[in-house]
């Protein structure tokens, strides 16, 4: 995985003229100053603290407006600063460090602002922890966006794909109004067990149904007509669930599905796995289905966003 980006050089040609001083190569820019993305770029961990950090002011040369016109002004002049010794043969794709695709400077800000948890939240996710459960939940920040989806559509009948501890389910169900129903599956006892636990400690117990079993035996026996369905489960069947989704989807409804980068292997043409392999295909089923209109939010791991607009191919 790549952890910079290597800078091509520019070789200047001389600027004829009496009397004009010698060009000095313009000093390294700090670190701190560099457009790198944080998580995945070689300087982790090194960029400012602050959301945006503003850019060192030019040097006078390069604010001369003649300069600006003339890039390759002066023999040695470089139209680029330098920025360290050029490196060669890296992937051009971001290093697999940590979850998300997106600054984890940004998500805390939108966290902050506008997906702050509750205390039942916050104890839903120190369970997930303390219970030693997949670190696969949705973050505050996807649980508000899939939150503010079903609001946005006014949903009443909402299916999930993927229990896990609960923690998605219970940003699903409190979306709904009173008489408002989420089916969610889980194949595994014990996250079965810790999801119905979050349910009650929720007070959503009324309004959710969980069904344990693999989901591809559950799914046939459940009727069309959900306003929502998202999945969060296995990778390699996804394809099979993007099926059924769309078998299951109301006209209009929502077809939802996180991991859609899955840590970066969607776009990595080295991982021949089946789990990344059912990543793209679900992606490539969701931009070619003509029944359905869909884009990926970069939130996080990426978020499938499907609109099914018609029942027929």
């Amino acid at each position: 995985m790549a952890r910079g980006r290597a800078h091509r050089r520019l070789a200047g040609s001389s600027r004829r003229g009496k009397g004009r001083p010698g060009d000095v190569p313009r000093p390294a820019l700090p670190a701190r100053h560099r457009g790198s993305r944080a998580g995945y770029g070689a300087h982790r961990g090194q960029e400012s603290g602050r959301v945006g950090v503003s850019h060192p002011r030019r040097p006078a040369a390069s604010r001369n407006r003649r300069a600006r016109r003339r890039p390759f002004a002066g023999r040695d002049r470089q139209a680029v600063p330098h920025r360290g010794p050029v490196v060669v043969g890296r992937s051009p794709l971001p290093e697999r460090r940590s979850y998300g695709v997106v600054d984890e400077r940004f998500e805390r800000y939108i966290t902050e602002l506008f997906a702050a948890e509750d205390p039942v939240l916050s104890k839903i996710r120190a369970r997930h922890e303390s219970e030693k459960l997949p670190a696969i939940n949705v973050s505050p920040e996807e649980g508000k966006l899939l939150h503010l989806l079903l609001l946005l559509i006014q949903a009443k009948n909402v299916l999930e794909i993927g229990s896990l501890g609960g923690y998605s389910g219970v940003w699903l169900a409190r979306a709904l109004p009173a008489d408002g129903r989420l089916v969610t599956i889980e194949r595994d006892p014990k996250h079965a067990r810790i999801a119905r636990e979050a349910f009650a400690a929720a007070g959503l117990q009324d309004r959710i149904e969980l069904i344990e079993g693999p989901a591809l035996e559950v799914l046939p026996t459940l009727k069309p007509g959900f306003d929502a369905v998202f999945i969060d489960a296995d990778k390699e069947p996804l394809p099979h669930y993007f099926a059924w989704g769309m078998k299951l989807l109301r006209g209009g409804g929502l077809l939802l599905c996180d991991n859609a980068f899955f840590h970066g292997a969607a776009v990595d043409p080295n991982d021949d796995s089946p789990n990344a392999e059912g990543v793209r295909k679900f992606n490539e089923l969701a931009s070619r289905d003509p029944r359905l209109v869909a884009t990926i939010i970069p939130v996080r791991d990426g978020l499938v966003i499907g609109v099914k607009t018609r029942d027929k191919p």
